[in-house]
């Protein structure tokens, strides 16, 4: 089947659903930190590290070191695999087409001009990847070692190309020290009290590169909502701005870190499950004209219970990050009987699904899917 979908609720054909095998570690360095900081800002356990310098160059070499190893658990890694095939099989029972990656066979580092990084397996495949309409976008990632994460795709995005998909791939950063921008840690309240202060110097440097991921987008037919936090994430929308004139109109926002799909979703047209009150006051203003629902409050548990040196790695709120089949259908995470009540008492039937390590793997049931066919046309104007 043709590659097709605008948004987050037209009748869902085909889906890619993620894949956790060999996911053993996390890695503390520079764009792991950047990138997560509001979570690992305001964890105890990792308060009195130094924040900087975790990479830095061996004596006699330009390039970058790794960073530390965090190891994950064996356990959890086996009920997030379980978890994860169990959400594939949700979807086939809907009558869902379910395509999944190359697996990642064994845990293996690669190199760049720049740096080195532990590869992580295709698990969160909403990040690095954005459909829009015929057109697969290959988004510059944010952190190294996800850097090579869509090669995994390449088989399904080989057949789609066949069947008449466009492939664009978005300019890859080299990313050295010196292509964050740290900004945003620096001007969030608490964290770590030494900041990035000295970046270190690489051959390679170019500055501030672009750097963005699809989750930042929410998808509404003929418009894209962004959140740009960040130089790299202005510059990515720059980019997409331009490729995609006269196609797609961009409005952009700036409420929170990075991904705001655990933050605002479009169930249908002109409904939104949003995450609180004032998430609500940062929206476009045609967006604020919808009805909202908003999400209930985390209740505490609905969490497993982890050590001090497990990294939790998203809000409570992960759960709000549903995945519509349809305008009347939602995929829910069990653990979450108010959520779906809610979401029922607004007309909506909710699958539940088992999904328990979202916070340690950083995403949720909309993060470990990329829907790749949705039913409809052309891209609807629902702003104007």
């Amino acid at each position: 089947m043709q590659l097709n979908s605008y948004d987050d609720w037209s009748p869902l054909e085909e889906v890619i659903v993620g894949s956790a095998d060999n996911y053993t570690t996390h890695e503390h360095e520079l764009s792991f930190k950047l990138f997560f900081y509001d979570q690992l800002s305001s964890q105890s356990s990792f308060y009195d590290q130094q924040y900087y310098p975790v990479v830095s160059p061996p004596s006699g070499d330009t390039r970058l070191k790794g960073g530390v190893q965090s190891p994950i658990n064996k356990r959890y890694v086996e009920e997030l695999s379980e978890d994860v095939e169990g959400i594939a099989q949700a979807l086939e029972s809907l009558s869902v087409k379910v395509h999944r990656p190359m697996p990642l066979t064994e845990v293996t580092r690669v190199e760049t001009l720049a740096w080195p990084a532990a590869v992580l397996p295709p698990l969160n495949i909403r990040d690095n990847t954005l459909i829009l309409g015929d057109e697969i976008i290959e988004t510059p990632p944010q952190v190294r070692s996800r850097y090579f994460e869509t090669q995994f795709l390449k088989k399904v995005f080989q057949d789609y190309f066949q069947d008449g998909a466009r492939w664009t791939v978005m300019p890859r950063p080299v990313m050295t020290d010196a292509s964050f921008d740290p900004s945003y840690a620096q001007r969030s309240p608490g964290g770590p009290a030494e900041f990035i202060e000295e970046p270190q110097s690489s051959p390679y440097d170019t500055g501030f590169e672009m750097m963005i991921d699809a989750a930042q987008c929410l998808r509404l037919g003929k418009d894209l909502m962004i959140n740009v936090s960040t130089a790299n994430h202005a510059l990515g929308c720059d980019w997409l701005e331009r490729h995609l004139e006269g196609r797609f109109r961009i409005h952009r926002v700036g409420m929170t870190d990075n991904h705001i799909d655990s933050m605002v979703l479009a169930l249908r047209p002109g409904t939104l499950l949003v995450r609180t009150p004032r998430v609500a006051e940062m929206l476009p203003e045609p967006l604020r004209k919808w009805d909202m629902i908003f999400a209930p409050e985390p209740e505490i548990n609905a969490f497993p219970s982890y050590d001090d040196n497990d990294l939790v790695l998203t809000s409570p709120y992960i759960d709000l990050n549903v995945l519509s089949v349809d305008e009347e259908t939602v995929l829910v995470n069990e653990a979450c009987p108010e959520l779906m009540r809610t979401l029922e008492r607004h007309g909506f039937t909710t699958v539940p699904v088992r999904h328990r390590h979202r916070r340690l793997f950083g995403g949720g049931l909309h993060c470990f899917t990329l829907d790749t066919v949705r039913r409809g046309s052309a891209p609807e104007d629902y702003l104007s």
